[in-house]
């Protein structure tokens, strides 16, 4: 597995790899924008410029963008799907001129209008994000979710659908967060039941469209539906866990990103405890 964390991009985008290399990233997961804003403010051309060659000075892997949290494109509400819409289409070309070959995101909440219409309106809304983004290879990310609220993306079931109804598959992959799965149901803190959840992610929607996954500890327990993270080891999942997926082969060339609480240092200090699991 390739480790890194999701990094501040204050001061500019071009910051960003700058601090992955500081607390020992090998790769990173960025907002591009202000994650709780609509506005899309244009990339600065010398901020790219600057980018590009902190990235090849650092010899970070520009892992992913993760998409703003307003995006919801299940929403009933018009406004905000095409709000959202239009951010995602944007998000892809933002990634693609930095170099970043993914964006996450959660699939959506259906506020009460049901999971099937939820599924449908995201599969609808994913062609139309592709319809109108001027990106040609950004790769969006579906994100496993808890099952908060009316969120889908609990099930991996869910992912599937919407991959297998998607009008461009092959620019769709998943980003299976540890502590959503555990909130959702999804046991893998011992041997026997991690290796039961892999294969039902190979069975369901296949490996190699996992590209990300979130490495996060749960202060919430097994199937609670709560979506709070924990730092590697002191929530309920467990360090063992964490070992498994480190240690992996299936994985290798995936790209595992830290959203622990702590800041730049819990990240540090949390890098070093997953890379002291590895044998």
């Amino acid at each position: 597995m390739i480790l890194g964390a999701h990094v501040s991009i204050a001061g500019g985008v071009s910051n960003a790899p700058l601090r992955a290399r500081q607390i020992g990233c090998d790769t990173m997961q960025i907002f591009s924008k202000n994650q709780m804003q609509w506005r899309i403010p244009p990339l600065d051309k010398s901020e790219v410029e600057k980018f590009h060659s902190n990235i090849k000075a650092t010899k970070i892997i520009p892992g992913t963008i993760h998409s703003s949290y307003l995006v919801n494109l299940a929403s009933p509400n018009d406004a905000t799907h095409q709000k959202s819409i239009l951010d995602l289409s944007k998000e892809l070309e933002r990634a693609e001129v930095l170099g970043i070959p993914y964006v996450v995101f959660h699939p959506g909440a259906h506020k009460g209008k049901g999971e099937k219409y939820a599924l449908d309106k995201i599969v609808d809304s994913i062609n139309k994000v592709f319809e109108i983004s001027k990106a040609k290879t950004t790769i969006l990310l579906l994100e496993t979710t808890a099952g908060e609220g009316t969120n889908v993306g609990y099930k991996f079931e869910h992912l599937a659908y919407i991959i297998q109804h998607s009008q461009m598959p092959e620019r769709i992959g998943i980003c299976v967060d540890t502590c959503h799965i555990f909130a959702a149901g999804y046991d893998i803190r011992d041997r026997s039941a991690y290796n039961e959840i892999i294969n039902a992610i190979e069975e369901v929607i296949g490996l190699n469209r996992l590209k990300v996954i979130h490495l996060n500890d749960s202060k919430g327990k097994l199937a609670s539906r709560i979506d709070r993270h924990a730092e590697i080891g002191v929530g309920e999942i467990g360090l063992k866990a964490f070992g498994f997926l480190v240690n992996d082969g299936r994985l290798k060339e995936t790209l595992g990103i830290l959203e622990v609480p702590g800041g730049e240092l819990g990240y540090k200090k949390n890098l070093q405890v997953l890379r002291s699991l590895i044998r």
